[in-house]
């Protein structure tokens, strides 16, 4: 065992790489306020709304590839942010991005992709057209006579 490794130079030449990675100590705050770590990774590919998708197959499978969601979002992010294709890089599903997948279909009967705005203002809402079964109780005002 070398000297660095047994006074943790390693460890502490990683953390300032993290650092550097994630644009230096000011940049590097703002992300962990934001998503809670700070990981080093090769980014893979971004999608059309600015989602960043990063790979690091130092750490263990399953926690290896990771979305960097836009800043658009600011706190108000969630995994329906993300499309069905990253979706499926992002799980394991398949090895190649979807920019670089030739074999993945694309036909005109495909909508595009809109997240799920259930808890939002934009929700879907199903109204009634039957009478409701119960009825509320309104008390009888009292006449003054």
């Amino acid at each position: 065992m070398s000297l660095g490794k047994y006074l943790a130079l390693d460890k502490l030449s990683n953390f300032f790489n993290i650092i550097k990675q994630n644009g230096g100590i000011r940049a590097s705050l703002y992300k962990m306020y934001r998503q809670d770590e700070l990981k080093d990774g090769v980014l893979v590919g971004e999608d059309k709304f600015g989602n960043k998708y990063y790979e690091n197959p130092r750490y263990f499978y399953g926690s290896n590839r990771w979305v960097e969601y836009s800043d658009k979002y600011n706190m108000d992010y969630d995994g329906s942010q993300v499309p069905a294709e990253w979706f499926g890089w992002l799980h394991y599903k398949t090895d190649l991005p979807p920019h670089m997948d030739p074999s993945r279909p694309k036909y005109k009967w495909m909508i595009e992709f809109t997240e799920n705005m259930s808890g939002t203002t934009g929700q879907y809402t199903p109204y009634s057209t039957t009478r409701p079964k119960v009825e509320p109780w309104i008390p009888k005002r009292k006449s003054n006579a």
